[in-house]
């Protein structure tokens, strides 16, 4: 694709990638036939090429993002499954991230949706604020069908209602404890990215995770001042924010000897991976200091595979429909490891059609566009529930939730491992079989 930036604007670093990135685009329309709001929507500029265009004339004039692009931005999932169709490797997270910053820095939302987003971004990043709002949530959870009207606000609080558990967890063990130690021997020490919304939602994942690996003789430290990824923040353009968890966190795990920085969350493993790259413009020493903890980073399933997953449970008979984060298939190109590990515990993995196709969670965009959301949370449960499992096995917290109440257990891939290697049977199929 041909771009005309002047010599001025290319001075900016991030207006220089993107201008890497759409001369790599050729227009072929291949990312199309993967887009799942272009499947759904059938608009050209809600596909990754009909964004691309959006973004290129936005940067290129140097006029103020206005309604009509912060609506088909807005739309775009960031599920990153138009990379791994593209065949020239355009690397369309890059270029619709400085997007989101560049709108969010020059365009004047409505009262309501600055409102929102504010209140997402400074909640669910901190697990105490976010514990506060999900017990509103629960005493207002059975009002939730009582929500009058079809505007976007009645949706995104029937939505937030929805997607509030029907029950309220107690801090885990990696809120409680600092230091995990392995069981034997010491084969490794890790740091455990105990997340922000996965650990008050589900408590359970980390704690299987850290029982899983100390058994393995794995350390397991969870550093004081580590805490979100900055994904939540980064994904919705309010970089400043992101910037700073991801600071914290560098300093954090800087700080203790390590042999991997373990993230059984795949939103938060893409972006912990992608530090590197958001501090490209950073001066040193936090460019290299960002480098070296992208290098440390790895998913569990990628660390198990690693050190080697062993169970020593009898397989319990039961057919598990895997469903594949697209932050894991697509953003970190983890396709078979998950599935590998999953078969070596004893279960029969089974996948649906349309594995490429997002759940619709993606972060905070169940809540931010509740209706395409639905309707790809439909359509995955379908296909998933076509394939006849027992449950459903995910390797993200946003998935997990999003998948929920659907007539099927859906658990965290950590949990089922975990069981087969020792652990107890997960709270989830204590009522089913």
């Amino acid at each position: 694709m041909q771009t005309n930036f002047t010599a001025e604007q290319l001075r900016d670093p991030d207006t220089a990638t993107s201008n890497q990135v759409l001369r790599t685009c050729v227009h072929c329309g291949f990312c199309t036939a993967t887009c799942p709001t272009f499947l759904l929507l059938g608009d050209e500029l809600d596909s990754p090429r009909g964004r691309i265009y959006l973004i290129k004339d936005m940067l290129e004039s140097g006029r103020p993002a206005d309604e009509d692009v912060a609506r088909h931005i807005d739309r775009c999932l960031s599920c990153l499954s138009c990379m791994t169709t593209c065949p020239s490797g355009v690397h369309y997270m890059h270029l619709v991230d400085h997007a989101r910053t560049y709108i969010e820095r020059t365009y004047r939302r409505p009262w309501h949706e600055r409102l929102l987003r504010s209140i997402l971004g400074a909640t669910l990043p901190r697990p105490g604020r976010f514990r506060l709002a999900l017990l509103a949530a629960w005493f207002a959870r059975p009002f939730g069908r009582l929500v009058p009207g079809r505007s976007m606000l009645a949706q995104r609080v029937r939505a937030m209602l929805r997607l509030a558990p029907p029950d309220f967890r107690a801090p885990g063990i990696a809120e409680r404890m600092r230091v995990h130690p392995a069981d034997g021997p010491r084969r490794a020490r890790v740091a455990l990215l105990a997340g922000c919304a996965q650990q008050v939602l589900a408590p359970e994942i980390d704690t299987a995770t850290i029982r899983l690996l100390n058994r393995l003789g794995v350390e397991v430290v969870v550093p004081s001042g580590s805490g979100c990824c900055g994904a939540l923040n980064h994904h919705m353009g309010q970089h400043a924010a992101a910037m700073g968890l991801a600071r914290s966190n560098i300093e954090a795990w800087e700080k203790e000897a390590l042999d991997a920085v373990v993230i059984n969350t795949s939103g938060c493993g893409t972006v912990v991976k992608d530090y590197g790259f958001m501090f490209r413009s950073e001066p040193e020493p936090w460019r290299d200091r960002a480098r070296k903890i992208s290098t440390l980073a790895c998913d569990i399933s990628e660390f198990l595979t690693r050190i080697g997953y062993a169970p020593i449970r009898e397989a319990p008979g039961l057919t598990v429909a895997y469903h594949a984060a697209c932050s894991l298939q697509h953003g970190q190109s983890i396709r078979e490891e998950p599935k590998v590990l999953l078969r070596q515990a004893g279960f029969t993995v089974v996948e649906p059609v349309e594995p490429h196709i997002c759940c619709g969670s993606a972060g905070t965009y169940n809540l931010l566009q509740p209706a395409i959301a639905e309707n790809l949370r439909t359509r995955k449960l379908h296909n998933l529930s076509a394939t006849q499992p027992n449950l459903i096995a995910a390797g993200n917290i946003g998935c997990i939730t999003q998948l929920s109440g659907g007539g099927l257990p859906v658990l965290h891939t950590i949990e089922l491992l975990d069981w087969m290697a020792g652990g107890p049977r997960p709270a989830a199929l204590a009522t089913h079989g």
